[in-house]
């Protein structure tokens, strides 16, 4: 048993090594620098190597300390109406129960089991347990410092701490054998990763009950958590003779592999229906422009579903709530103090709102997906000349598109400031507005800019750039950051206006000189 397990864990780490080092071929500047035989340096190897079981590590313990800070500890005590350790055991005992379904471990269908049991034929009962019971090992290991460390804290005597990760391994194994005493009986297997309506019922019932109940305060009692977590022990004993007896792994793991490769398929396939379903079928649509000016007007004609149809309607929802909030100012005096402070010093938190109104993500997808996607095989199309002169046309009209509900959303901020008090520097009115089309501006640059730098899409329209999906990554943090800054008007105001400006400079500066040479299908 011992032997396949290593030999499973070696072919997936194989696996994570190589997806590291294409990662690594794939960033812009550092990939220039290596060299084409990447996966043959032994150097790199071992780096990656080392990455891969960092992240090992972090697949142990990382998950486990996020549940505890956040979805245990982090709500537990908000509850003051309960004691702290019945508080705990209440939480954790609902969870580990849906935790016991959503996340068996062995329904689980992945690449690696793909590779091992379909591609190189090994044996699907001695990989499943060994795998298996890997999974459960890290799941007990990972557990165990922080039921001890965060139990403790919440008054928990020290052997239930210790006790607690076996039973949540427990539960895993009586749902374990429970599902595949149900395929012998059905012939169809469970797939965690598409839970039934039951399930998910079932799921919302445990969550009222595990923050519902506290809320309100209501917890079990400290023993009766200890005794229900206690049962789930000798369950998952029972669970280990049913998991062991079974011998028609190879069964499951088919219709379950193969349900895998079905929805990789649907998800590859999805970006391309979503795309074509938002072109407009009149053939009536023309121009009377030539040549670059021409493709780009009858793209935005027949895109217009995604693009000026949705920022009219973005534009005309954020008029009515504008108006609405103008409205309600007037009629109620009172709200009018706490409004202006508002105002006057949340205007970092409409990065983030811009950030989401943008329309430059679903834009730069329906150009690849249903243009450059066939234009960039024709060597004419990749032509500097041509490659810059549609980013000009495609920029200007992008920051028309976005523009429409920033206008929208100044305004409005204007009309909110003025109807809860105004402000004493007038300035501020114009900076409110100029700011929020900055902010549009930068976006509709940022997203078309890294489109031509990175462009993260191969032929199947499949997003291969860890670079690209890391910037945007990035995007959503510091916008997602700018919702905690409390700065005036004036200051935030010009600060954005300042570096959009800046951004926007260099970023034009960039593609101009790196995008006829970045600007290419990927292999």
């Amino acid at each position: 048993m011992f032997k396949t397990w290593k030999i499973a864990y070696s072919l997936k780490n194989t696996y994570r090594v190589n997806s590291i080092l294409y990662a690594l071929k794939q960033i812009p500047i550092l990939g220039r620098f290596l060299p084409e035989g990447l996966y043959r340096v032994r150097g790199f190897k071992i780096l990656a190597n080392i990455l891969s079981g960092l992240w090992e590590l972090v697949t142990v313990f990382g998950g486990k300390v996020l549940y505890f800070l956040t979805l245990v500890c982090g709500i537990g005590i908000l509850y003051e109406k309960v004691l702290p350790r019945e508080a705990f055991l209440h939480i954790f005992l609902f969870l580990t129960l849906i935790g016991g379904y959503i996340k068996t471990g062995m329904f689980d269908p992945t690449r690696d089991k793909y590779y091992a049991m379909m591609l190189l034929g090994m044996d699907a009962r001695r990989y499943t347990l060994s795998d298996y019971a890997y999974t459960l090992g890290k799941t007990v290991v990972g557990f165990l410092p922080f039921t001890v460390l965060f139990g403790l804290a919440r008054q928990v005597p020290l052997w239930v701490c210790l006790v607690l990760p076996f039973c949540v391994a427990g539960v895993k194994l009586g749902v374990a054998a429970y599902t595949l005493r149900d395929y012998e009986k059905r012939g169809k297997a469970f797939n965690e990763n598409k839970l039934e309506k039951h399930q998910w019922i079932l799921t919302l019932v445990f969550l009222a009950l595990a923050y519902g109940l506290p809320a309100v305060g209501i917890a079990l009692p400290f023993w009766v958590s200890v005794a229900v977590l206690g049962v789930f022990l000798p369950l998952g004993l029972l669970g280990i003779r049913k998991v062991r007896s079974f011998d028609r792994y190879r069964e499951v793991n088919q219709q379950l592999l193969f349900q895998m490769l079905h929805q990789m398929d649907e998800a590859k396939t999805a970006p391309q229906m979503v795309s074509r379903k938002a072109i407009s079928a009149d053939t009536a649509v023309t121009s009377h422009k030539k040549g670059m000016g021409y493709l780009n007007e009858l793209f935005i004609k027949r895109h217009q579903k995604i693009l000026w149809s949705a920022s009219v309607k973005i534009a005309a929802v954020c008029a009515i709530l504008s108006c609405g909030a103008v409205a309600a100012l007037l009629l109620f005096p009172q709200l009018r103090g706490e409004v202006n402070a508002l105002v006057l010093t949340f205007l970092p938190y409409f990065t983030f709102i811009m950030y989401a109104l943008n329309r430059g993500t679903g834009f730069t997808q329906a150009l690849f997906v249903n243009c450059d996607h066939s234009l960039l095989t024709y060597s004419f199309y990749k032509q500097p000349k041509f490659v810059l002169k549609l980013f000009r046309i495609r920029l200007w009209e992008i920051m028309k598109i976005n523009a429409l509900p920033a206008g929208v959303i100044g305004l409005g901020l204007c009309g909110i400031l003025w109807a809860s008090g105004g402000t004493e520097n007038p300035l501020d009115y114009g900076v409110l507005v100029v700011s929020i089309l900055a902010m549009s501006l930068f976006f509709s640059i940022h997203y078309l800019t890294l489109y031509y730098l990175l462009q993260p899409y191969n032929a199947g329209t499949e997003m291969k750039s860890a670079t690209y999906q890391i910037a945007m990554f990035a995007t959503y943090l510091v916008c997602y950051s700018m919702m905690q800054v409390r700065l005036p008007i004036l200051v935030f105001g010009l600060a954005c206006i300042a570096f959009c400006v800046v951004y926007s400079l260099v970023a034009c500066i960039l593609v101009y000189r790196l995008a006829p040479k970045t600007f290419r299908i990927r292999p």
